[in-house]
């Protein structure tokens, strides 16, 4: 039991409440520049993602704000393309000794691709709310859809972000949903994505279970705190702060 870990997982979980920005862009960074191992860093945020998003998707089923369609288009790309990315790690760890260096790099460019996406999503909102993309039927985008599924799928297996806020921007743009529904999807179709990608991390030895423990004792009772105050204070300033923060971990990895 680390009140450290504990109150680290408190503050990121307040601030995910707060801004709804993701907490793997800010955990993963925060646990590798505390000396945890990139690759355990990666393994255990997933594995605590899984747990965290459970919750969510539950209670998004419960409301019907989930579009069940959606989210089995996306995670027929983006399953084996993670548990694909997570294989390759271990692969490259076995014959070159270089995942970590992989994982530092990688997690650098996608931390700044995650800071850009909330900015977009930030003050753009509104210009991408209504396109012609949007007018098509999902069927005729099902193989568009399992191809960004694919992609985005492989960079949260190697990295573990993206996995919320990435998905979610690409949702925005090419999907016409309510707001509601929209944070479902993304929420059910990212714990089928970390799961899968937390459980090879797990069979590979990346998870640690004791921090994720720490981690949830803190981040739970944060996100409840952090939401019941997310109404009364305004929501892009503090995306903005928490973008900038998340740049600027991205460009430190690199």
């Amino acid at each position: 039991m680390s009140i450290g870990i504990i109150i680290m997982g408190l503050l990121i979980g307040f601030m995910v409440g707060l801004t709804g920005v993701g907490g793997a862009a800010m955990l993963t960074p925060i646990l590798i520049l505390l000396g945890i191992n990139p690759s355990i860093a990666v393994g255990t945020d997933l594995f605590y993602n899984s747990i965290t998003k459970l919750f969510g998707s539950i209670q998004h089923y419960r409301q019907k704000t989930i579009d069940l369609k959606l989210v089995q288009y996306l995670a027929i790309g983006s399953i084996p393309s993670a548990i694909f990315a997570v294989g390759m790690l271990h692969l490259f760890d076995t014959y070159f000794h270089n995942q970590e260096q992989i994982i530092k790099h990688a997690l650098g460019y996608v931390l700044i691709l995650v800071a850009i996406a909330t900015l977009i999503k930030t003050f753009m909102k509104k210009k991408m709310e209504w396109n012609r993309w949007q007018l098509i039927p999902l069927k005729e985008k099902r193989m568009l859809t399992i191809t960004i599924g694919a992609v985005l799928g492989f960079i949260v297996g190697i990295t573990s972000i993206g996995s919320g806020s990435l998905f979610a921007l690409v949702m925005l743009y090419l999907y016409r949903m309510s707001p509601s529904q929209l944070v479902g999807t993304d929420i059910a179709h990212a714990f089928l994505l970390v799961t899968a990608a937390g459980l090879m991390h797990a069979g590979i030895g990346n998870v640690d279970y004791l921090l994720t423990i720490n981690l949830l004792l803190g981040s739970i009772p944060g996100v409840l705190f952090g939401s019941t105050l997310s109404s009364k204070l305004p929501a892009k300033p503090l995306r903005t702060v928490m973008a900038l923060m998340i740049l600027f971990s991205g460009i430190k990895l690199i």
